[in-house]
């Protein structure tokens, strides 16, 4: 069976889960398994895992933690008991010294004893708000990844972390901006509300039909380019802070969790 967004946009997280595990699916994850909280993922050495909890502590905006897993286990317990780090996501990124060396599929051979994996908020679990609120998802439109850029934001070091913001973009029409900012703003724990709003070049983004990661999107008459926190924004740190190792999702392929968007709305 060939799978699209449309046929996997109401299979449970589990289900999803097995269909990426079974490489299945190899794409971007907006638009699966609505309702479910999807995370980015950063992995390290127990070494430097103090340094990024420290670090996602100071940058709640782009960092916000859902689990932490112990050292060795691959098992986020907290937000999908019985799920697999290691081949739960569509695709992997390996870093050595900063610089990007593989996006593998799975990350068994890369596994040790000593690894620590982050999960962090993503803005794809706020998008099912977007949708009820009849505000359209470009990006899953357009099929294609979200927009994500590294703007001049910066992010408050932390031990041997430091670097600035990626924000992801989402045209809404002029009219659905603040109930966009409204919809968004009771999903702190998945980056909430927007950073920015509007001119792309104040935050640094010369080109905005050229993002960072990800893919370029329409942006159409009458509508407003939104940014919010990203999670990618820990790959942006492992590039400038050069830990000797690590492992992220790649920009846009996320693993989704058994947790519901719902847990984590505040009003």
């Amino acid at each position: 069976m060939k799978h699209t967004v449309e046929t996997l946009a109401h299979v449970t997280a589990k289900e999803a889960r097995a269909i990426i595990r079974n490489c299945e699916w190899t794409a971007p994850t907006s638009g699966l398994s609505l309702s479910y909280v999807q995370a980015n993922m950063i992995i390290l050495p127990k070494d430097w895992a103090y340094d990024f909890l420290l670090y996602a502590t100071r940058n709640p905006k782009p960092c916000p933690i859902l689990d932490v897993t112990e050292a060795g286990d691959p098992e986020p317990k907290l937000i999908a008991p019985g799920a697999d780090v290691r081949v739960d996501l569509p695709k992997y990124r390996i870093w050595k010294d900063g610089k990007l060396v593989g996006e593998p599929s799975d990350i068994k051979s890369e596994w040790r004893d000593d690894l620590v994996a982050f999960m962090i908020g993503c803005s794809f679990s706020f998008e099912s708000a977007l949708l009820e609120a009849g505000i359209g998802i470009r990006h899953i439109e357009e099929d294609v990844n979200v927009p994500m850029y590294l703007t001049n934001v910066p992010c408050r070091p932390a031990g041997r972390f430091s670097g600035n913001t990626v924000m992801s973009m989402r045209p809404v029409p002029h009219s659905q901006v603040v109930k966009a900012v409204t919809c968004t703003a009771r999903f702190p724990s998945v980056h909430g509300a927007p950073m920015h709003i509007g001119d792309p070049s104040a935050i640094g983004i010369k080109d905005i039909s050229r993002p960072d990661f990800g893919d370029a999107v329409t942006i159409k008459d009458g509508e407003t380019p939104v940014f919010w926190a990203c999670g990618v924004t820990p790959q942006a740190a492992v590039m400038q802070s050069k830990p000797p190792f690590a492992i992220t999702h790649a920009p846009g392929h996320m693993f989704i969790a058994d947790r519901r968007d719902s847990d984590y709305a505040v009003f």
